[in-house]
């Protein structure tokens, strides 16, 4: 697993069209590689849990077992003292005193077994800890660089969209569209021109008559018009 992770963080930058087509595979395995690495995560967690819960049963127990023959003890020194005050005779005190302490010690070597025990299972423990630790720092790195390699791809794909449309456009097509288009508005204020000079040739010979007697009844009313005002003495 640690060999696929490294040859996917480890690729260089390419080109953008490149960069996608290697880029493709490796995320979805890198999700996948993920996954996996969560469900052994599940696994450690609850191989720890269990570790834990037989270490805290066997310390408790050795706790027990300890207290238990603290008290066989306590019950020897009272047997005793009832030997003493006459409560109970010699032989039977010594007897009962006796097998408190066996007892006793029963419970010493079986405080003995269960830390020895106890000490076992905290070390490995301890080793799962280090080993789950180690695993959700391994998982959250690869998330990081997975998040990394997503932008990096997008960021590639559009590259690499807009390369092929600019690699589309040819600029001599471009200039040749452009010198269509002037030619047709060329084309265009030329008719325009020629269609004006046709309306003006059109005109008949009556209407260059009207035209020039129109301009000379307007002389002649502005004539009248200066005559009435002299009359009139306005300036």
């Amino acid at each position: 697993m640690a060999g696929i992770f490294s040859r996917i963080f480890k690729m260089g930058q390419s080109e953008a069209h490149a960069v996608i087509d290697r880029l493709e595979d490796p995320i979805k395995m890198t999700e996948q590689g993920i996954r996996d690495l969560k469900k052994d995560l599940e696994a450690s967690m609850r191989s720890l849990a269990e570790v834990k819960s037989v270490a805290i049963r066997l310390k408790k127990e050795a706790e027990e077992q300890q207290k238990l023959g603290a008290d066989y003890e306590r019950k020897a020194m009272l047997l005793l003292k009832k030997m003493q005050d006459g409560s109970l005779t010699g032989e039977e005190a010594e007897r009962l005193a006796a097998e408190a302490l066996s007892r006793k010690t029963e419970c010493e070597n079986r405080v003995l077994t269960l830390t020895k025990d106890y000490q076992a299972q905290q070390q490995i423990s301890d080793k799962l800890h280090g080993s789950v630790t180690k695993l959700k720092s391994t998982i959250s790195t690869h998330e990081n660089e997975l998040i990394t390699l997503k932008a990096r791809a997008r960021t590639a794909a559009s590259t690499r969209k807009i390369n092929q449309h600019l690699s589309k456009i040819d600029s001599s097509s471009t200039i040749s569209m452009l010198e269509k288009m002037k030619a047709k508005v060329n084309e265009e204020e030329s008719l325009a021109q020629a269609y004006g000079e046709i309306a003006y040739e059109e005109r008949t010979v009556d209407d260059e008559i009207n035209a020039a007697l129109s301009n000379d009844s307007k002389r002649e009313s502005t004539d009248a018009l200066a005559e009435l005002k002299a009359k009139m003495g306005i300036s």
